[in-house]
């Protein structure tokens, strides 16, 4: 088995580092062409730079990792990549209907009695704490509108060896009982605004509730999180007029505002004309600011990180899309309905819910988990490809 270390991921990232200036400038001509042919450039020119990066990448953490390690083999899969990141979808139910995660029609929900109970949710985190998970973020559906929240978070935050409890969530419940779930544990907060305009929220969200998630922000920051992670999905058309507004925010709060690359799910009519790259959003932000510097980012993170002359707060891109960053992928999904996903964008699932209710022990769920990480593939398949393939919609799965 292969073998190592979160610290390995402590090493510069070569391959990554590579890979990322390749396509940045390749990106920079590409979305400004014909859209006849844009689909043919993007597929081409992002497989070629994939394999030179994997086998730089995936040689420099073979050569770090060390010789001796009591981590869980269950948790690195065969290019060598530990996992040491859970997210849990709590629910598949939400408060809001936004575009990019919900079809228009909405979704068939599992019936309650298919979805994980609350003792089932700890009994498989447990699991993956012990072997060497040591981050855990909860999803939905709209995670806050669980009634058990408090207790889940309470429970979770006392597995030991986990570092890091966070949460995704739209603000709209949020402000009353933030306080409540820091103090249950809950120690890190990611809270989605893709908009800065009331009424293109409401349009956006098919909900009312702007200045709810506002407050949410406010509060968050008022309770010490630091820095207070603000997502935002960027569409064509719909709100990548308000990018500076948004660089803005970080300008009098200590936020870290992340654009989103507009990603396909089953019902959420992704088009590649809709998709607003990383390199003209950032290209965005040079011209309109001054003093845009990259930071430094652990190469297991979704996000390129840039600080701003003047600034309290920071803005990231997460650029799922054009510049992929699956060789350091340390992430792993637990879905509402206890199915196993160790790819966001592919369509593979084991159910876990499954085996622990028929009352298999946990060396065996170990095996089912170890198997399922093993078969992870070395990247995604690319934006076009993606688009094709049959997935959850986002809200089945978890943001």
């Amino acid at each position: 088995m292969w073998r190592y270390l979160s610290s390995v991921f402590d090493q510069p990232h070569v391959g990554f580092t590579r890979f990322s200036s390749q396509v940045n400038c390749k990106i920079k001509s590409c979305y400004q062409c014909r859209d006849s042919n844009l689909q043919g450039l993007l597929n081409n020119q992002l497989r070629g730079s994939k394999t030179k990066m994997y086998a730089t990448s995936c040689e420099k953490l073979l050569e770090d990792a060390p010789k001796d390690n009591s981590l869980s083999d269950m948790l690195v899969d065969s290019f060598g990549r530990l996992h040491t990141y859970l997210r849990i979808s709590l629910t598949e139910r939400c408060n809001l209907r936004c575009q990019y995660c919900m079809p228009a029609e909405g979704v068939e929900l599992m019936p309650s009695a298919q979805l994980l109970s609350q003792n089932e949710i700890i009994h498989l985190a447990n699991l993956f704490v012990s072997s060497g998970v040591n981050k855990i973020r909860l999803t939905g559906g709209e995670p806050t509108i669980r009634k058990d929240i408090e207790e889940i978070c309470s429970r979770l935050s006392n597995l030991e060896g986990l570092k890091t409890l966070a949460m995704t969530t739209n603000g709209i419940t949020l402000a009353k009982k933030l306080p409540k779930l820091k103090e249950c544990g809950l120690n890190a907060l990611n809270i989605s605004l893709d908009t800065l305009v009331p009424a293109k929220f409401e349009f956006m969200t098919r909900r009312k509730g702007h200045e709810r998630v506002m407050e949410s922000i406010d509060a968050a920051i008022d309770l010490g999180y630091n820095p207070v992670k603000v997502n935002c999905v960027v569409m064509r058309g719909v709100n990548d007029d308000e990018i500076c507004d948004f660089v803005e925010l970080s300008s009098k709060k200590q936020v870290n505002v992340r654009f989103i690359e507009f990603m396909p799910f089953d019902g959420n009519v992704w088009n590649v004309k809709k998709l607003v790259p990383y390199a003209e959003m950032l290209d965005k932000v040079v011209k309109q600011f001054g003093g845009v510097k990259r930071i430094q980012n652990h190469p297991s993170d979704t996000a390129k990180t840039y600080k701003i002359d003047g600034h309290h707060g920071t803005v990231s891109f997460i650029t799922s899309m054009t510049e992929h960053f699956c060789a350091g992928c340390n992430r792993l999904r637990l879905l509402a309905d206890g199915s196993f996903k160790v790819c966001l964008f592919g369509p593979s699932e084991v159910s876990l819910r499954d085996p622990l209710r028929r009352g298999v022990d946990d060396s065996e769920l170990k095996e089912i988990i170890g198997a399922a990480v093993k078969r992870k593939k070395a990247s995604h398949a690319g934006m076009f490809d993606i688009a094709k393939t049959p997935n959850r919609p986002m809200i089945r799965i978890g943001g």
